[in-house]
């Protein structure tokens, strides 16, 4: 660690680093440019449909289209037969539950937090991401609908409009995804993951063949490393795969990233390998392309170690942790499970289709419900105490928001502020001003948009360090200029609808951030200290003989742990936005955590390969004083993660030893039980089995030694 840190660059002054950040983000990626065209096409359709046909509330399909074609087209198109149920659930949830409220404005008034709490609960929690994001955007916008006071029937229409307007985004977004993207499902988490690894073999090759590493090639590995893998673990995690599939690939995606930092670190040393050198870097090489191609045949890779006589000379920092890295990946896919053989009804409880496993056990979620209702219901006491309806945008700004904001850092507000006044002053004001009043048709129109959507849709393929600043670009023009069925030119109401946004943001910031908010760095550490109690937890399962109670707790504590997972890289990324005199040693702890991470979900992946055996599942069985022993070793490995988690909080060290002879116990009842019954299937378990378990202690012993 103390060598990598050596290499590490000093950091440039504020400016400098600020200018090379943007430079970084802004440069084209393999892909972005398709990308960005597909929104812009769909968000363009969106706004012609509406303004021809004159659909009200444009600026919901509009930024609507752009959040689901960023995320996960083909999502869209699996989730098309649950997103008219949804649009039907969520209109009738505010025409049924408004008919009791709107004569009695005590019970209207308290209706208005309920139902913002449920949209941000449901965002919070719904396993289908298309769908929460539908429910949210028409509680966001038929909340201040039927706050007006206009006759019943009118409200009633702009609701049912609010509805139609989902179905025409959503329509739109999934032709564009038919008629461009033609991929096979998973393409969207094999590709990335693919071209990271190609992009390392490259590195690799040009070295073997004493090439200079050309400046694109480093650029390239630079940029990957910047992007990360936040999206590819976002899809997943939101995604429709098997459990097992989401747990194994989260794992590659992490080692992967992990790679292509370290392999993006190499070009800085500007070293030369030497002749010991070129052994390990041919075996490396080799490795990395036959995990890529493994990788697109759908293939589980096939188990890698080195053995080198001759060790690397000056690449032995990086390289040996590049070997390492790549020898992790196989174990990722622990127990080589097909989708078919991890049968959620033997392993898992029945899961709900709807609500993730974690959703009314996780108080993370209640926390963040509670949080967004507070943010978006002061800004409706503000606007009405006030009487400026006009800011009534604020609303729609929180729950917007909030589908970019779980997990995020506080510093990211500073992107959604600047982002908002530059979608709102720069783009939405002063086309006002000075191009608006000189068109007289949609043509003029539309070129205007096409160019204004074309600049947010490239902040927000940006890493996840600046995207929200082109999705507060976006929803201030959408506002100002998708409201009307003609060119709107009045600045009063552009002004209204800008302050609605910043109010919306202000109260986002003040509620999220200042009460009972912390700097990155600190939460960082928090989350990592609870994954390491949560695996804690897990490796202790079962506790309770009650089969289905157990299964459910522990699907539980693995959907809590795969989120916490995705905290811990949100919030590192946002350590790089904070300044100040712990800076330094966030950033030891940030390049710390993000080395230890990958480990620690191999940990995970092979304690959920385990648990067939805790749980006894058929084909699964275990001798009775072999599942003893097994109990006691798992018990031990609880210990040593909490041991871990005491250790970063400051605690003292302990000991080490029970682990080992824990397992070596365990190792010798396993093999005293194999040679007293026949060979069968139960050997060839046996082996699975001690080999999973000597590998979960083998990495939660290096863990422990290095924390």
């Amino acid at each position: 660690m103390a060598t990598l840190a050596q290499t590490m660059p000093a950091i440039p002054q504020p400016w400098v680093w600020f200018r090379a950040f943007l430079k970084e983000e802004l440069t084209p990626y393999p892909g972005r440019a398709a990308t960005v065209a597909r929104m812009v096409l769909a968000a363009t359709l969106v706004m012609i449909l509406c303004m021809t046909l004159h659909v009200p509330y444009a600026f919901q399909g509009a930024i609507y289209v752009l959040f689901i074609s960023r995320e996960s087209p083909r999502a869209t198109l699996q989730s098309g037969g649950t997103i008219p149920l949804v649009v039907a659930l969520g209109a009738a949830y505010v025409l049924i539950s408004v008919s009791f409220v709107i004569s009695l404005p005590i019970l209207h008034f308290v209706w208005i937090p309920v139902s913002l709490f449920l949209a941000f609960f449901a965002l919070g929690t719904m396993r289908d991401y298309v769908a929460a994001s539908i429910f949210t955007i028409m509680i966001a916008v038929g909340v201040p609908v039927w706050d007006r006071h206009l006759p019943a029937h009118i409200n009633v229409e702009d609701t049912l409009w609010v509805s139609l307007q989902a179905l025409i985004a959503v329509a739109v977004t999934a032709a564009v995804e038919l008629a461009f993207v033609r991929r096979k499902p998973g393409d969207e988490i094999v590709l990335p993951l693919a071209d990271r690894l190609d992009a390392v073999h490259a590195l690799l090759a040009g070295y073997l063949e004493d090439r200079v590493v050309s400046e694109a090639g480093a650029n390239a590995l630079a940029r990957l490393s910047m992007l990360g893998t936040s999206r590819l673990r976002r899809l997943l995690r939101r995604s429709a795969y098997s459990p097992q599939y989401r747990l194994q690939m989260s794992g590659v995606a992490a080692l992967v990233g992990r790679l292509v930092d370290i392999a993006a670190a190499l070009p800085q040393l500007s070293f030369k390998p030497s002749s010991n050198d070129q052994k390990p870097l041919r075996e490396l090489a080799a490795a990395v392309a036959n995990v890529r191609t493994d990788l697109m045949n759908r293939q589980v890779a096939a188990s890698l170690h080195f053995s080198w006589d001759d060790k690397p000379t000056l690449g032995v920092p990086l390289l040996l942790e590049m070997a390492k890295i790549v020898e992790f990946i196989p174990e990722a896919f622990a127990g080589n499970l097909s989708a078919d053989e991890y049968r959620p009804a033997a392993a898992d409880p029945p899961r709900s289709k709807v609500f993730v496993s974690d959703a009314f056990a996780n108080p993370e979620h209640l926390k963040f419900a509670l949080r967004g209702c507070a943010a978006a219901s002061l800004c409706y006491i503000i606007y009405s105490a006030v009487d400026w309806p006009g800011i009534s945008t604020a609303i729609a700004t929180c729950l917007v928001t909030g589908l970019s904001s779980i997990g995020a850092s506080r510093q990211k507000q500073v992107l959604r502020v600047t982002g908002a006044a530059v979608g709102g002053f720069l783009f939405g004001m002063g086309s006002q001003i000075f191009i608006l009043p000189y068109l007289d048709s949609i043509a003029g129109f539309t070129v205007l948009f096409i160019i204004v959507t074309a600049v947010a849709c490239w902040f927000m393929t940006s890493s996840p360090r600046l995207s929200y600043f082109g999705v507060q670009i976006a929803l201030a023009f959408y506002l100002i200029n998708l409201q009307e069925f003609t060119i709107q030119t009045s600045l009063p109401i552009a002004r209204d609808r800008i302050v609605g946004i910043l109010l919306g943001l202000s109260m986002m910031w003040l509620v999220f951030d200042q009460l009972g908010g912390a700097h990155a760095g600190t939460e960082m550490k928090r989350a990592f200290i609870s994954v390491l109690r949560l695996l804690a937890q897990l490796e202790r399962e079962p506790l309770s003989t009650d089969l289905r109670a157990a299964a459910e707790r522990s699907y539980s504590l693995r959907e809590t742990i795969n989120g916490t997972f995705d905290n811990i890289r949100s919030l590192a990324d946002g350590v790089l936005f904070e300044f100040g005199p712990t800076r330094q040693q966030d950033l030891a702890m940030r390049d710390r955590f993000r080395r230890w991470g990958p480990m620690l979900r191999l940990v995970f992946a092979i304690r959920i390969a385990l648990l067939k055996y805790r749980f006894q599942l058929p084909s699964f069985e275990l001798p009775e004083a072999v599942c003893r022993a097994q109990q006691e070793f798992e018990n031990q490995l609880g210990e040593t993660l909490d041991r871990m988690a005491g250790r970063i909080e400051g605690g003292e060290p302990g000991a080490r030893e029970d682990l080992q002879q824990s397992f070596e116990s365990l190792e010798h009842i396993t093999l005293t039980c194999l040679s007293e019954l026949p060979p069968g299937p139960f050997a060839e378990q046996a082996q699975t089995f001690l080999a999973l378990s000597r590998r979960i202690k083998g990495l939660t012993s290096g863990l422990d030694s290095e924390i």
